[in-house]
Protein backbone atom coordinates (compact mmCIF):
# COMPACT_ATOMS: atom_id res chain seq x y z
CA UNK A 1 0.00 0.00 0.00
CA UNK A 2 3.05 2.40 0.92
CA UNK A 3 4.79 1.98 -2.62
CA UNK A 4 1.38 2.14 -4.14
CA UNK A 5 0.95 5.62 -2.71
CA UNK A 6 4.44 6.22 -3.23
CA UNK A 7 4.11 5.81 -6.62
CA UNK A 8 1.18 7.77 -7.03
CA UNK A 9 2.93 10.64 -5.33
CA UNK A 10 5.96 10.74 -8.05
CA UNK A 11 3.37 10.56 -11.08
CA UNK A 12 1.13 13.62 -9.65
CA UNK A 13 4.49 15.26 -9.46
CA UNK A 14 5.30 14.48 -13.03
CA UNK A 15 1.87 15.41 -13.82
CA UNK A 16 2.24 18.82 -12.07
CA UNK A 17 5.67 19.50 -13.70
CA UNK A 18 3.85 18.22 -17.49
CA UNK A 19 0.94 20.74 -16.58
CA UNK A 20 3.69 23.31 -16.08
CA UNK A 21 4.87 23.20 -19.09
CA UNK A 22 1.86 22.65 -20.99
CA UNK A 23 0.65 25.86 -19.59
CA UNK A 24 4.16 27.62 -20.64
CA UNK A 25 3.49 26.07 -24.14
CA UNK A 26 5.94 22.96 -23.76
CA UNK A 27 4.35 20.11 -25.89
CA UNK A 28 3.20 16.88 -23.60
CA UNK A 29 5.03 13.87 -23.37
CA UNK A 30 2.64 11.48 -21.20
CA UNK A 31 -0.56 12.36 -19.65
CA UNK A 32 -2.62 10.96 -16.96
CA UNK A 33 -5.99 10.38 -15.42
CA UNK A 34 -7.11 9.64 -11.98
CA UNK A 35 -9.03 6.21 -11.77
CA UNK A 36 -11.28 5.16 -8.87
CA UNK A 37 -11.46 1.45 -8.64
CA UNK A 38 -14.86 0.69 -6.79
CA UNK A 39 -15.14 -1.57 -3.76
CA UNK A 40 -16.47 -5.20 -4.43
CA UNK A 41 -19.07 -6.60 -2.41
CA UNK A 42 -20.90 -9.81 -1.84
CA UNK A 43 -23.71 -11.33 -0.01
CA UNK A 44 -23.08 -14.26 2.24
CA UNK A 45 -26.16 -16.78 3.53
CA UNK A 46 -25.39 -18.19 7.14
CA UNK A 47 -27.80 -19.82 9.85
CA UNK A 48 -28.07 -17.59 12.68
CA UNK A 49 -29.71 -18.73 15.77
CA UNK A 50 -33.04 -17.61 16.89
CA UNK A 51 -33.97 -19.25 19.84
CA UNK A 52 -31.53 -21.35 21.97
CA UNK A 53 -32.34 -25.20 22.76
CA UNK A 54 -34.25 -25.46 25.79
CA UNK A 55 -36.77 -28.23 27.75
CA UNK A 56 -40.56 -27.69 27.87
CA UNK A 57 -43.29 -29.25 30.30
CA UNK A 58 -46.03 -30.91 28.42
CA UNK A 59 -48.82 -31.09 31.45
CA UNK A 60 -52.02 -33.60 31.49
CA UNK A 61 -54.14 -31.98 34.05
CA UNK A 62 -56.45 -35.13 36.16
CA UNK A 63 -59.22 -36.26 35.37
CA UNK A 64 -62.36 -37.36 37.57
CA UNK A 65 -65.21 -38.39 37.37
CA UNK A 66 -68.27 -39.78 39.64
CA UNK A 67 -69.20 -42.88 41.09
CA UNK A 68 -71.95 -43.82 42.62
CA UNK A 69 -72.15 -46.85 45.75
CA UNK A 70 -74.56 -47.71 48.40
CA UNK A 71 -72.79 -47.40 51.94
CA UNK A 72 -74.94 -48.49 55.01
CA UNK A 73 -75.70 -45.42 57.05
CA UNK A 74 -77.18 -46.89 59.70
CA UNK A 75 -76.09 -50.32 61.04
CA UNK A 76 -78.41 -53.14 62.27
CA UNK A 77 -79.82 -53.35 65.76
CA UNK A 78 -81.36 -56.12 67.48
CA UNK A 79 -83.86 -55.16 70.91
CA UNK A 80 -85.49 -56.50 73.13
CA UNK A 81 -89.23 -56.18 73.62
CA UNK A 82 -91.72 -57.54 76.64
CA UNK A 83 -94.86 -59.24 74.97
CA UNK A 84 -97.56 -59.24 77.64
CA UNK A 85 -99.40 -62.12 78.60
CA UNK A 86 -102.46 -63.27 76.68
CA UNK A 87 -105.18 -63.77 79.08
CA UNK A 88 -108.93 -64.06 78.85
CA UNK A 89 -111.80 -63.22 81.55
CA UNK A 90 -114.27 -66.47 82.56
CA UNK A 91 -117.46 -65.91 83.93
CA UNK A 92 -119.18 -69.21 85.86
CA UNK A 93 -121.73 -69.58 88.78
CA UNK A 94 -120.43 -70.35 92.39
CA UNK A 95 -122.25 -71.44 95.24
CA UNK A 96 -120.83 -69.43 98.25
CA UNK A 97 -123.98 -70.99 100.86
CA UNK A 98 -124.87 -74.78 100.64
CA UNK A 99 -128.52 -73.44 102.30
CA UNK A 100 -130.12 -76.11 104.62
CA UNK A 101 -131.80 -75.62 108.05
CA UNK A 102 -130.30 -73.55 110.78
CA UNK A 103 -131.48 -72.17 114.35
CA UNK A 104 -132.30 -68.59 114.47
CA UNK A 105 -134.18 -66.92 117.59
CA UNK A 106 -136.73 -64.66 116.64
CA UNK A 107 -139.82 -63.06 118.04
CA UNK A 108 -142.85 -63.96 117.43
CA UNK A 109 -146.14 -62.52 118.96
CA UNK A 110 -144.04 -60.76 121.36
CA UNK A 111 -142.13 -63.60 122.55
CA UNK A 112 -138.62 -64.55 121.92
CA UNK A 113 -138.78 -68.66 120.28
CA UNK A 114 -135.95 -70.34 118.82
CA UNK A 115 -136.95 -71.41 115.34
CA UNK A 116 -135.88 -73.96 112.87
CA UNK A 117 -135.45 -72.14 109.15
CA UNK A 118 -134.55 -73.59 106.15
CA UNK A 119 -131.99 -71.77 103.65
CA UNK A 120 -131.86 -72.04 100.28
CA UNK A 121 -128.24 -72.26 98.72
CA UNK A 122 -127.02 -69.19 97.63
CA UNK A 123 -125.05 -68.49 94.63
CA UNK A 124 -122.86 -65.72 93.01
CA UNK A 125 -121.71 -65.09 89.93
CA UNK A 126 -117.54 -65.27 89.90
CA UNK A 127 -114.74 -63.47 87.06
CA UNK A 128 -111.69 -65.67 86.80
CA UNK A 129 -109.09 -63.77 84.43
CA UNK A 130 -107.29 -66.93 82.84
CA UNK A 131 -103.40 -66.58 81.36
CA UNK A 132 -103.72 -68.14 77.76
CA UNK A 133 -100.06 -67.36 76.80
CA UNK A 134 -97.50 -65.92 79.57
CA UNK A 135 -95.46 -63.19 79.59
CA UNK A 136 -92.53 -63.17 77.30
CA UNK A 137 -89.40 -61.72 76.08
CA UNK A 138 -89.15 -61.25 72.23
CA UNK A 139 -86.18 -60.39 70.07
CA UNK A 140 -86.30 -58.27 67.31
CA UNK A 141 -83.90 -57.25 65.09
CA UNK A 142 -83.66 -53.89 62.91
CA UNK A 143 -82.59 -54.17 59.81
CA UNK A 144 -79.45 -51.98 58.55
CA UNK A 145 -80.06 -48.74 56.47
CA UNK A 146 -78.48 -48.10 53.16
CA UNK A 147 -77.94 -44.95 51.08
CA UNK A 148 -76.61 -44.32 47.27
CA UNK A 149 -73.69 -41.74 47.69
CA UNK A 150 -71.88 -39.85 44.63
CA UNK A 151 -68.25 -39.84 45.03
CA UNK A 152 -65.55 -38.29 42.99
CA UNK A 153 -63.04 -40.42 41.75
CA UNK A 154 -59.59 -40.09 40.13
CA UNK A 155 -60.11 -41.70 36.62
CA UNK A 156 -56.46 -40.54 35.16
CA UNK A 157 -53.55 -38.89 37.17
CA UNK A 158 -51.77 -36.07 36.13
CA UNK A 159 -48.87 -36.72 33.53
CA UNK A 160 -46.20 -34.36 32.75
CA UNK A 161 -43.65 -35.17 30.39
CA UNK A 162 -40.36 -33.41 29.62
CA UNK A 163 -39.66 -32.36 25.85
CA UNK A 164 -36.56 -31.37 24.05
CA UNK A 165 -36.99 -28.08 21.88
CA UNK A 166 -33.91 -28.25 19.83
CA UNK A 167 -32.21 -24.56 18.99
CA UNK A 168 -33.97 -23.38 16.01
CA UNK A 169 -32.09 -21.10 13.34
CA UNK A 170 -33.00 -18.87 10.49
CA UNK A 171 -31.15 -17.56 7.39
CA UNK A 172 -30.12 -14.32 6.99
CA UNK A 173 -28.12 -12.66 4.47
CA UNK A 174 -25.11 -10.14 5.03
CA UNK A 175 -23.19 -7.91 2.94
CA UNK A 176 -19.27 -8.75 3.12
CA UNK A 177 -16.54 -6.81 1.68
CA UNK A 178 -14.69 -8.65 -1.01
CA UNK A 179 -12.16 -5.64 -2.58
CA UNK A 180 -11.27 -2.39 -1.37
CA UNK A 181 -11.61 0.06 -3.53
CA UNK A 182 -8.25 1.82 -4.76
CA UNK A 183 -7.66 5.32 -5.83
CA UNK A 184 -4.70 5.52 -8.73
CA UNK A 185 -3.80 7.02 -11.61
CA UNK A 186 -4.05 5.77 -15.84
CA UNK A 187 -1.99 6.62 -18.72
CA UNK A 188 -3.64 8.63 -20.97
CA UNK A 189 -2.74 7.89 -24.52
CA UNK A 190 -2.52 11.53 -26.72
CA UNK A 191 -2.58 11.55 -30.56
CA UNK A 192 0.48 13.67 -32.18
CA UNK A 193 -1.90 16.13 -33.51
CA UNK A 194 -3.74 16.68 -30.34
CA UNK A 195 -0.40 17.96 -28.26
CA UNK A 196 -0.16 21.10 -30.50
Amino acid sequence: MFRRSASFAIAGLAMLGTISQTAAGGRAVECYEPVRTPAVYDTVYEDMMVSPPGQQVDYTPPIYGTRERVVMTVPAQVTYEIVPAVTRTVYHTVRVDGGGYSWEWRVIHGRKVLCKVWHKARYERGVETVVIQPERTRRVVIPAQYDRIAEEVLVQPEQRRIIDVPASYQTVARRVLVREGSSGWRRVHIPRHCDQ
